[in-house]
């Protein structure tokens, strides 16, 4: 399946997309790369001339912490179907690296394709924003699920809006989604210590929430995780809406 199909999938659940805006997002130009756990997708600081959307695994956002060598936290997650680095493409560079978490596929769009939408496509411009106003929101609520939420509720709250964002268009079903994520990389996103991380999965394994074999999650009672969670999709814009 092609990028374009993700993304036109994650359009489509938030807008009505005309045959021309799917013509014009079909019609992209992109360059397939495949790369390595931990290899960099996106080097900060780097003027970018083209950005890339998820097509297989995933991507996080990572900050290394200026004066403390080898310490970094992770700000995204990017699945399939997300545009990672749209905003690249009216900044002069990133402030953070874009990483590969487990092995990935991208596709990258020239810049020159992005203004020729913005110049064609006016609908298209909105939605591109709309993505990037989606990705800020997303943001803020990592923000308040860890000024608000501990340990295990933490992390079921991080696994509920993958699975909402994977299922939404397609690369999740039945509760079963895959999550390549080392328990220090998990601890970099929950600002935990991988023993904490190690102690939260097993107290959702040990209450009958989840099933976590090696990268493949499954959860085993959806209701009662949200519940734990307080999860609210609302910020993740789902609802489909003439923008």
């Amino acid at each position: 399946m092609a990028i374009t199909e993700y993304f036109v999938r994650y359009l489509q659940r938030r807008d009505l997309l005309s045959e021309a805006d799917i013509a014009c997002l079909r019609a992209i130009p992109t360059v397939h790369v495949c790369f390595r756990p931990g290899e960099v997708i996106v080097p900060r600081g780097r003027l970018a001339t083209r950005s890339c959307m998820m097509l297989r695994g995933m991507a996080a956002r990572r900050h290394d912490l200026v004066g403390r060598p080898g310490e970094r936290v992770i700000t995204a997650l990017h699945v399939p179907g997300d545009f990672v680095d749209l905003h690249g493409f009216v900044l002069a560079g990133l402030e953070h690296d874009v990483i590969s978490v487990g092995e990935s596929e991208v596709e990258f769009v020239e810049h020159a394709d992005l203004r020729r939408i913005t110049q064609d496509f006016p609908h298209l411009t909105r939605l591109l924003w709309m993505s990037t106003v989606i990705d800020a929101a997303i943001h803020r609520q990592w923000l308040v699920a860890t000024a608000s939420l501990r340990s295990s509720a933490h992390l079921a709250h991080l696994l509920c809006e993958l699975y909402t964002r994977l299922s939404s268009v397609g690369a999740a079903q039945d509760h079963r989604f895959t999550l390549p994520l080392l328990q220090k990389e998990l601890a970099d996103i929950l600002g935990y210590t991988p023993i904490h991380v190690n102690r939260a999965v097993r107290d959702l394994r040990a209450d009958g929430l989840i099933r976590w074999t090696g990268s493949e999650v499954e959860i085993l009672d959806w209701q009662r995780l949200v519940r734990l969670a307080r999860f609210d999709p609302e910020y993740l814009d789902l609802g489909r809406v003439r923008r």
